[in-house]
């Protein structure tokens, strides 16, 4: 699996509008086996070199800014690729009643450093991405949080065991709930990890 999207990468707009909907199709499916809900809002989509990849060619389909744009798309999205030692989750906060997302998002400052991975009871602290904020001087959090596990080896050994249960949580005071990764989802996500790792 690649693990930086270079220009080189990048369609043309006309090569990209050709296969668009066969692309957008595809990373639907690829969605439904990358995502895990953690308690009444949280989803957590954990993302890879072919989710970014889309993300970028959309965004500079919407905004059409060419190579100028293309660089500030690849800053913001290339340190979201998993690095082959970690997952990559973006953590949205999925509330469709505006009034009731401002309410929830307005006690959940600080949200964005209370993500964990378990693994065969140890905890993996999720790390936001830096350079970005996530709470508002009110304490109100984002609804978007871009968080990194980074794993040792020892750990990415006891990810991979079938055996093992890996549980995806929150435990910020006010959200505090935790989900199993389902089976389809972990043989997915494994494959982020440097296939090198022994088993």
């Amino acid at each position: 699996m690649k693990k930086t999207i270079t220009p080189n990468d990048i369609l043309s707009m006309d090569a990209y509008n050709a296969i668009r909907e066969e692309k957008r199709s595809g990373m639907i499916e690829t969605k439904k086996n990358r995502r895990v809900a953690v308690g009444p809002y949280a989803t957590f989509y954990f993302e890879n070199y072919d989710t970014m990849w889309l993300q970028v060619q959309e965004m500079l389909r919407i905004e059409k800014g060419g190579v100028a744009q293309l660089q500030d798309e690849l800053a913001a999205y290339n340190p979201l690729i998993p690095q082959g030692h970690e997952l990559v989750a973006t953590v949205m906060m999925e509330i469709e009643d505006v009034n009731r997302r401002a309410a929830v998002l307005a006690t959940l400052g600080g949200l964005e450093t209370k993500a964990q991975i378990r693994i065969a009871g140890e905890v993996v602290n999720g790390e936001p991405e830096r350079d970005l904020e996530y709470t508002s001087p009110e304490g109100k959090a984002s609804s978007i949080v871009f968080v990194h596990f980074r794993l040792t080896p020892a750990q990415i050994i006891a990810f991979r065991k079938p055996e093992n249960e890996i549980i995806v949580a929150i435990v910020h005071p006010n959200y505090s709930h935790m989900a199993v990764m389902p089976s389809h989802v972990k043989a997915e996500v494994v494959k982020d990890f440097i296939p090198a790792v022994p088993v």
